[in-house]
């Protein structure tokens, strides 16, 4: 739904090989992860996208986002099912990023939701729709730089029941990782309340993650 074939031909899909700590492709195996990975490895264990973020695929994700398409959500389950079929193989549940509450009200639905969920069933992976919870609303980070994306989602994020979470293998789901803060702020929550790990799987990312 909402791609027609040379619309798909013209998306950049992501595959091996790529960073194991951010996802970002390389042009050949290096054996190693990214330079940015290793001077400053994030909360997140490992992350996958499934395309690149770029003009190709921007509509159809801000489609999902912004126009009221939850439905395009299964379509992006499955791109994620193939682009991180490892780090679905060993998670033991599937949680979205969460929005805040009145974000929630005005959009009526949570994007990333609208991806773990059918992503849980065609994995039979556990979905914790309620693993994390957004404390306070913040500001898009649209725009914003890597530190000033940092500083909007500081200690933004909680595990409102973390017996949901302790000694499980957690994969977040989001649309698109640009700097990773987010991700950042949702993987330390669910560390803090026991989780064993945390990875990450995204529909987009941009093509360099800034630093």
């Amino acid at each position: 739904p909402g791609l027609h074939a040379d619309a798909w031909r013209k998306i950049s899909f992501l595959a091996d090989p790529v960073c194991d700590g951010c996802g970002t492709p390389f042009e050949y195996d290096i054996g190693a992860r990214c330079a940015a990975c290793q001077a400053k490895p994030r909360a997140f264990a490992r992350a996958r996208a499934a395309c690149l973020y770029d003009e190709h695929s921007r509509g159809l994700i801000l489609q999902l986002k912004h126009a009221d398409r939850p439905e395009l959500g299964a379509l992006f389950a499955r791109w994620i099912n193939r682009a991180a079929a490892d780090l679905i193989a060993d998670c033991d549940a599937i949680a979205p990023i969460p929005l805040h509450r009145s974000r929630l009200f005005r959009r009526r639905y949570n994007q990333a939701a609208e991806i773990a969920r059918p992503l849980s069933r065609l994995a039979g992976v556990a979905y914790l729709p309620d693993a994390l919870a957004r404390r306070r609303p913040t500001a898009s980070q649209g725009g914003k730089s890597a530190s000033a994306r940092a500083r909007n989602v500081a200690a933004a994020f909680a595990t409102p029941d973390a017996r949901q979470v302790a000694g499980r293998k957690i994969l977040l789901i989001d649309d698109v990782l640009t700097t990773g803060a987010t991700a950042q702020g949702c993987a330390r929550a669910l560390l803090a309340a026991g989780a064993m790990s945390v990875d990450l799987a995204v529909v987009a990312r941009v093509r360099e993650s800034a630093r």
